[in-house]
């Protein structure tokens, strides 16, 4: 689904160079649930700006479903964020004087979608993120954060996307709400085979997925699960 190969990205400013990624590659297949996980100025943020099509590399190839989507124009990359990614973020970005369904269904009133297929899409999108059904029409600022997220998770779930991505959807919330939330997460890949990416600087939020990436230093340094990390660089390997 995923192949990212020998990506870089390199700021200018001037005369200044500052690298963000050094010749970042893996794979991600259809149905996986892989956490990204580094430090603040690692180039996870970087990274995940690539992956979504928010931007484009230095370079090096980026393919999605068989896309490739380092090569694209605005206009494609836009359609591609639109039609192929859900996005979660941790501030929700949310209408908060909108209700949980109006919140859903804002993606297909941009896509055109007729209403009533917008309403039935947008009940199985909440439904299928563990949104409580008494809930649909409260407004965003009548909800928890942690139902605020589900919310948000519906919503990236609604254009049936190839992708979800995550950007630390559990930092705004408290650590119960967030185990809930991954929990959604987990369930989202385990029982309808979503494929997700999750962006964290937190070990035990990256513990949710099955797979971990850690990058440092704009390159990864380990690959793999809790069991079985495969080193990529130099790094010193504390298992």
């Amino acid at each position: 689904m995923i192949k990212i190969r020998n990506i870089t990205k390199i700021y200018k400013n001037g005369d200044n160079e500052t690298p963000a990624l050094r010749g970042v590659s893996f794979t991600i297949k259809d149905g996986e649930f892989v956490a990204i996980m580094g430090p603040s100025g690692s180039g996870k943020s970087t990274l995940m700006h690539i992956l979504g099509a928010l931007d484009t590399p230095s370079s090096g190839t980026y393919f999605l479903d068989g896309h490739d989507v380092s090569t694209l124009s605005d206009d494609e990359l836009a359609d591609i964020r639109r039609d192929r990614i859900g996005f979660v973020f941790q501030s929700f970005n949310l209408l908060s004087r909108a209700t949980a369904l109006r919140n859903v269904t804002l993606p297909l009133i941009y896509a055109e979608v007729p209403e009533t297929e917008r309403i039935k899409r947008a009940h199985t999108a909440l439904s299928s993120a563990g949104l409580e059904e008494d809930r649909y029409n409260h407004k965003s600022n009548q909800l928890s954060g942690g139902q605020i997220q589900r919310v948000a998770i519906a919503r990236a779930l609604v254009n049936n996307p190839s992708l979800i991505l995550a950007d630390e959807p559990t930092g705004n919330l408290d650590s119960q709400t967030g185990d809930i939330v991954l929990g959604t997460f987990q369930k989202l890949n385990k029982e309808l085979s979503r494929t997700i990416i999750l962006i964290t600087h937190e070990r035990e939020v990256a513990e949710h997925a099955d797979r971990i990436i850690y990058i440092k230093d704009g390159k990864i340094i380990e690959d793999g699960n809790g069991h079985d990390k495969r080193i990529i660089t130099h790094a010193k390997n504390k298992a």
